[in-house]
């Protein structure tokens, strides 16, 4: 079977072929390092956590190079280190650790590189010499910038024309640009901020170039995919294929470019304002990291997501579901499977993960009929497999289901409570199939309601 992915270079999908199928090659932009990752930043993280594991399957977990770039030299990060009196360092490596702490929660891979900007400063400013040179960037007061319209390609990505790209971007204007358009590869840099010594004086780099640069180092001019939120199509991602292919001669950056939908709150754009902003940290101390995961892969990465508690619960009452069945088979011996073709085949279909989510489910159906069948194993031995593919079963059946069932990281009494009350308005309305469905979310939960003539009770089941 072949994978097709959805190329937002050329708006369709196609079939995915590899330059060197002993070496595949994809790259994803990482976090900004100054505050806990927020779960609009996990997005990226777990869709191309799947595509990381696809490649794997399908060309060996050694021919696959995962690059996910870690952006610790950023503007962002001068702000914070100025309104906390931090140091810029002790910002950057607290928020590394956290970022990973909170994506290894996740069930996401460490990737094959991390590479950190600051520590590719070298050939961020022999690029920026390159495109100097072809006459595509120029010298401006201390700036050094890019010329867009030497680039007559430019805006193949997004699909934008000039006008609309400068209307839609936030512009900084500026009397050394040559064209509005015109943006920063490198910025001269005071005593107070970072900065490198370079032939344009002591400067730090544009946030474009640093992906470019690091890309090209670990990955070479050309490679596979680049993948990304939906937010970076423009003028990140614009950017990057603008003066990695100026620099490389008209070379395009990457062939494939993959981007995941937005993430909205309860059906509203997450913001600090509005109070529905949610840090991964925020999210883990009321949930366990799979069923944010699941959360997630239920909807296809392209579509945009409505993060909901209603979602997470859901979330959170299919994984039961799949961890009793891995419980009923747990004395069972098996060895390792393939991924079964009815999750793998969905999988390949541009990551449809809520089909390859069903094909999980039907096997776990067939697997909890087939429990007096004498060659039940094999379906304990596909189940993980297919779930291995998606990131998921990272718990043990045993521990899962025993602090399910004790309702830590669950609902407090009060939340419980809260359902209970939450019925009987429902009851009351007539709306009865909102109260079987708290109901059942409940039982689910192994809380067993009783109704009687002093209201309604509950207890552990």
């Amino acid at each position: 079977m072949d994978l097709t992915i959805y190329n937002s270079l050329t708006r369709e999908k196609q079939r995915f072929e590899p330059i060197d199928e002993s070496n595949v090659r994809l790259y994803v932009c990482g976090p900004t390092v100054y505050d806990l990752a927020h779960i609009g930043n996990a997005r990226p993280v777990v869709v191309f956590d799947v595509l990381f594991r696809v490649l794997r399957d399908l060309y060996g977990a050694d021919a696959v190079t995962y690059v996910r770039n870690i952006t610790d030299v950023d503007d962002k990060i001068n702000a914070r280190a100025t309104e906390s009196g931090e140091d810029i360092r002790t910002i950057t490596e607290r928020t590394v650790a956290a970022y990973h702490e909170d994506m290894d929660a996740l069930g996401a891979l460490r990737p094959t590189v991390e590479p950190r900007a600051t520590e590719h400063i070298a050939p961020m400013i022999a690029m920026t010499q390159t495109l100097i040179e072809r006459g595509h960037a120029y010298e401006a007061e201390g700036h050094v910038l890019f010329s867009v319209s030497s680039d007559p390609s430019y805006g193949q990505l997004s699909g934008r024309s000039m006008d609309e790209m400068i209307a839609g971007a936030r512009i900084e204007v500026a009397p050394y640009k040559k064209d509005p358009a015109d943006f920063v590869l490198w910025k001269p840099s005071t005593p107070d901020l970072p900065g490198w010594d370079s032939p344009w004086g002591r400067g730090r780099p544009g946030w474009h170039l640093e992906c470019s640069a690091m890309s090209e180092v670990h990955l070479g001019e050309v490679f596979d995919i680049h993948g990304g939120g939906i937010d970076l199509i423009f003028p990140h991602h614009e950017n990057e294929v603008a003066q990695s292919a100026c620099a490389h001669a008209g070379e395009p950056h990457a062939r494939y470019w993959m981007h995941n939908g937005f993430l909205m709150v309860e059906g509203e754009k997450m913001s600090k304002s509005l109070g529905n902003f949610f840090t991964v940290r925020d999210l883990l101390a009321d949930w366990p990291g799979e069923v944010l995961r699941y959360t997630m892969l239920a909807t296809h990465y392209r579509q945009p997501i409505d993060w909901t508690r209603a979602g997470m619960q859901q979330a959170r009452e299919s994984l039961d579901r799949l961890y009793r069945t891995l419980k009923a088979f747990e004395d069972i011996e098996t060895d390792e499977a393939d991924i079964p073709e009815s999750v793998l085949a969905p999988l390949l279909d541009d990551l449809n993960t809520p089909l390859a989510l069903a094909a999980l489910h039907e096997l776990a159906t067939k697997a909890n009929k087939a429990k007096n069948d004498p060659t039940r194993g094999k379906y304990k031995a596909l189940l993980l497999a297919g779930g291995q593919a998606l990131g998921l079963f990272g718990s043990d059946p045993d521990d899962w289901l025993k602090r399910r069932d004790g309702n830590a990281d669950g609902q407090t009494e009060a939340e419980i409570e809260q359902l209970i009350a939450d019925r009987i308005a429902a009851r009351h309305n007539k709306d009865f199939g909102e109260a079987d469905r708290i109901r059942g979310t409940l039982a689910a939960q192994g809380i067993i309601l009783e109704d009687g003539p002093q209201g309604t009770t509950w207890r552990r089941g």
